[in-house]
């Protein structure tokens, strides 16, 4: 009786530790059951929250008024050029003239990629980054990037890299009338006067070249889109514009802050007086220019031409190419 009542504790002893071992298991089982209901539940919030975000149901501070870039959602697989023979015969050169506006190229490219393969355009994006140390200069990069952009593209857009179109009734197409300037005075947020021709310009290789393509005087920012309307006239071709947009001046967004990053507007020497008059001897057939470098690459998945272009300025044509 005795053995057998010193046994009874040691009995209850090991049966208590099973329950608490038992327990204990239990215990870390449900904890990470809870972090893994709690981890599975933030993954499907942040992921709803990115398609709201890329589908625009959810407005980020600074991106709406045009002050900040909404950064591009991953460009979903589309149908191409060689998919669809009803993508037609044309292929459109996308020319960027560019130079350190990174934020505003990381949303454009993967966009307008997107966009165009949309509206069914067969197109080869082409950012002609100046890479010198002369003053900006649009124009000499439009032409450089006409001359870089090969023989399988038929027709340019000159496209500011700030200038969205929102709007997918616009016309990007070949434009065998005429040019077409997609970003006309009844559209474009910002500039509406009746000669205006910038943002975003249509033309055929053979138009632009009739044209002689566009001025090399303008050194710093504006006054060459100017400069080449009178070319087009110039040279007989008829201008033509969107009909039956009905977004007005929502058409397109700006995503140009002039708050943080200030054009170059300055007009040393003589070009104050020079900025008015018509360059009827330059153009294409004056450009001096060299390619630094020429690669492909892709933002966030949308294929461009980096070319890197070196222009040339004469100081005794063009003094107003440095600033002192």
């Amino acid at each position: 009786m005795m053995h057998s009542s010193r046994r009874k504790p040691v009995l209850y002893f090991k049966e208590e530790n099973r329950s608490r071992v038992f327990f204990g298991i239990l215990s870390r089982k449900c904890s990470i059951f809870k972090l893994f209901c709690v981890c599975v539940a933030i993954g499907f919030a942040s992921l709803l929250w990115l398609q709201l975000s890329c589908s625009g149901e959810v407005p980020r501070r600074g991106v709406e008024d045009g002050t900040l870039p909404r950064q591009p959602c991953p460009p979903e697989r589309q149908a191409s050029a060689t998919d669809d023979p009803s993508w037609g015969p044309h292929k459109l050169a996308l020319l960027i003239p560019f130079r350190e506006r990174f934020e505003e190229l990381m949303v454009f490219v993967p966009y307008m990629h997107s966009f165009l393969n949309k509206l069914k355009v067969r197109h080869k994006i082409f950012v002609i980054n100046q890479v010198d140390h002369y003053r900006f200069n649009r124009a000499s990069l439009i032409n450089a990037g006409f001359l870089e952009s090969g023989n399988d593209t038929d027709y340019i857009a000159m496209h500011d890299v700030d200038l969205l179109p929102l709007n997918e009734d616009l016309d990007y197409g070949f434009p065998d009338q005429g040019p077409f300037h997609i970003a006309s005075p009844e559209l474009h947020p910002l500039y509406h006067y009746k000669t205006y021709v910038g943002g975003i310009l249509l033309l055929t290789k053979q138009h632009y070249q009739m044209c002689n393509g566009m001025s090399n005087r303008f050194w710093g920012w504006g006054r060459e889109d100017d400069e080449f309307y009178r070319r087009l006239k110039a040279a007989g071709l008829q201008l033509f514009r969107p009909t039956g947009i009905t977004t007005g001046y929502k058409t397109f967004r700006h995503l140009h802050d002039p708050a943080w990053r200030k054009r170059d507007q300055k007009r040393v020497a003589s070009q104050k007086q020079e900025q008015f008059k018509v360059d009827r001897e330059g153009g294409l057939s004056k450009l001096r220019y060299s390619v630094d470098s020429k690669r492909e690459v892709t933002i966030s998945g949308a294929p461009c031409t980096l070319i890197n272009i070196l222009l040339d300025c004469d100081l005794n044509e063009t003094p107003w190419c440095l600033l002192s």
